[in-house]
């Protein structure tokens, strides 16, 4: 699947029950599909309204007009105005390692850039090792607890990015 045939915008309405499907079906393929994390959520199958808060965006990547997965930027409560969360940062098998996840981050740290963070957060956890990895490579640190309140208590993985001075 050659990148140049990805194209990435902005999440819509049309968007939700694909993303919805992607982002379960991955958890449950991991066995991560667990209390307290965004496979119970319940805007999991609303994504487009949630990402309407201001300083937020959902990046989606499509491949002939096919959702092949997405990841985004939230202000994630507590975690104050300089540090955003990335959320949501999940891709069909299909999709995996050609390069569609790195072109969705950047989108994200370039998006968080100019809105004046300096940190970018996430919550994961041990059965998605495979991300877990990605992130650690791409200069993500281990924190020794959680930061913020996403509501997430499934996840027990905690990384900070610092990406401006």
């Amino acid at each position: 699947m050659p990148l140049n045939n990805i194209t990435i915008r902005t999440i819509q309405s049309t968007d939700n029950a694909a993303l919805a499907s992607i982002i379960r079906n991955s958890l449950a393929e991991f066995g991560a599909n667990k209390p307290g994390t965004v496979y119970y959520d319940e805007s999991t199958d609303s994504l487009s309204d949630i990402f309407t808060t201001p300083k937020s965006i959902y990046y989606v990547a499509l491949q002939n007009g096919e959702v092949l997965g997405g990841g985004g930027i939230y202000p994630t409560q507590g975690l104050g105005d300089s540090t955003c969360e990335l959320v949501k940062m999940y891709l069909l098998p299909k999709a995996r390692g050609m390069g569609i996840g790195a072109l969705l981050l950047q989108n994200c740290v370039d998006f968080a850039l100019a809105q004046g963070y300096k940190n970018i957060y996430i919550e994961t956890m041990p059965e998605l090792s495979r991300a877990v990895q990605i992130y650690e490579q791409l200069g993500f640190k281990r924190l020794t607890a959680p930061l913020g309140q996403s509501g997430h208590f499934g996840c027990d993985i905690w990384m900070l990015k610092k990406i401006a001075g």
